[in-house]
């Protein structure tokens, strides 16, 4: 069974810290352990500012983010604020907070030797 895997990213070849910020994803086919392929989708983010938090109080639709990633079953990601972070676990997505290397961390996870880092959900 094919599943897919998304890894939200700022270059493409790391997990980002913060999900919101971070412009894209690398979202990856993959059947058991193998990757069949890997395609970058575009997603909506926050612009940075210096006033951050004001855009968390004004209620902004995190939902939007996560629209274009609607067929994958598992979001790896570098770390999240508690919205985001409930937002995902409401659409239905395994997420799996680590950092580093895009590909490093798929393939420990394909293998079951990753687990998600808590810590790493931002509180605002």
């Amino acid at each position: 069974m094919t599943r897919k895997i998304a890894a939200v990213t700022e270059d493409g070849q790391t997990l980002s810290s913060h999900f919101g910020m971070a412009p894209q994803y690398v979202v990856f086919s993959v059947e058991g352990q193998e990757v069949l392929s890997g395609e970058k989708r575009f997603k909506p983010h926050h612009q940075r500012h210096p006033d951050h938090r004001a855009g968390h109080q004004s209620g902004h639709g995190h939902e939007d983010m996560f629209a274009p990633i609607a067929d994958c079953q598992v979001l790896l990601c570098g770390g999240m604020g508690t919205p985001a972070y409930q937002k995902a676990l409401q659409a239905g997505l395994e997420v799996i907070l680590v950092g580093g290397e895009i590909r490093t961390a798929l393939q420990a996870y394909l293998e079951g030797k990753l687990s998600s880092d808590l810590r790493r959900v931002h509180q605002h």
